[in-house]
């Protein structure tokens, strides 16, 4: 059996994959050159998980490769009508970023609650402004996304002592379905996005539904981007419908030094990192080599993408 092709879509740093040494012909490329090189692959890494490359490229001639797999948890930059019809298999990152996303959100919900960007622009006034803060414990919260990453955050909201409603696709055991997140809203002091971008999501954060929370609410997004109607946030939060926001996701990224958002008073803007720990890069490299290593074999392959849905099943 020849050795398959392996190509790569390149970002820096570059993936580790020493381990595939002799098991795979290793090719790189960048956007510009992926159409060419799509139909000598058997195999196509997505490490660089911005780009929007694999969705143009793919509906052109030739063959194409087997197995897709993105060093993402999202898989809508790569989706497109052709690559959902085919027979070709996607994966994703599900796993990796889970926890640190979990733990990133529950800072924002301690520096929301706690005031602390207020306190950190004293400090660097040099004012000394006694206040009181919210007490988090006893809370109640709505996390949108029923997935691994949405339960993790469940579980570490949890742990500060906040009640928290799940809401998914499909209501289940422990999870709530879309015709009850109207409900909740109008009960929840901290409302989580955390959601797989498809159709039934976009734009799910609207004026409507911004309108529903709480004054005191306070509002975050950790999914993606196109899940809030941006204009709509910033007028939520000027007129104090909500109490304040944090995004870390947006409509387009890196978000323009022109953006309006960056002053829009109450909102945490963080340049979507909340997944992004300390050797976060050589854990999907060793994630993308275990699952090299079962398609390989002829295996079944973990995280498998439902092409039609925009991600993993949950069991």
């Amino acid at each position: 059996m020849p050795t398959p092709t392996l190509l790569v879509l390149d970002a820096e740093p570059l993936p580790r994959l020493g381990r595939l040494t002799g098991r795979a012909h290793v090719e790189h490329t960048d956007a510009k050159g992926l159409a060419e090189r799509l139909p000598r692959a058997d195999v196509l890494l997505v490490w660089d998980f911005t780009s929007h490359a694999v969705r143009d490229a793919w509906p052109g001639e030739g063959p194409r490769p087997r197995w897709v797999h993105t060093a993402s948890a999202g898989v809508d930059h790569l989706m497109c009508p052709e690559l959902a019809a085919s027979d070709t298999v996607v994966t994703n990152a599900r796993g990796i970023f889970d926890q640190p996303i979990a733990e990133y959100v529950a800072a924002l919900v301690l520096a929301m609650a706690k005031d602390l960007p207020r306190t950190l622009e004293l400090q660097r006034e040099r004012t000394w402004r006694h206040r009181e803060s919210q007490k988090v414990a006893g809370g109640r919260a709505v996390v949108v996304g029923s997935g691994p990453i949405g339960r993790a955050i469940a579980g570490t909201l949890g742990a500060l002592g906040i009640t928290t409603a799940l809401v998914g696709r499909t209501p289940r055991a422990g999870v709530h379905g879309p015709e009850d997140l109207d409900r909740l809203l109008t009960r929840a002091d901290w409302v989580i996005a955390a959601a797989p971008l498809t159709e039934q999501t976009r734009g799910m954060f609207d004026a409507r539904r911004f309108g529903l929370m709480q004054p005191s609410a306070r509002f975050v997004n950790i999914g993606r981007g196109q899940l809030v109607v941006e204009d709509a946030l910033a007028e939520a939060l000027a007129k104090q419908w909500i109490a304040g926001a944090a995004l870390d996701v947006f409509e387009s990224e890196p978000l323009p030094p022109g953006s309006p958002l960056w002053q829009v008073p109450g909102l945490i803007v963080s340049p979507h990192m909340s997944g992004d720990i300390v050797g976060w890069r050589d854990e999907l490299g060793t994630q993308f080599v275990e699952l090299y290593e079962l398609w390989a074999a002829g295996e079944p392959l973990k995280n498998v993408v439902d092409k039609q849905r925009g991600y993993v099943p949950g069991h």
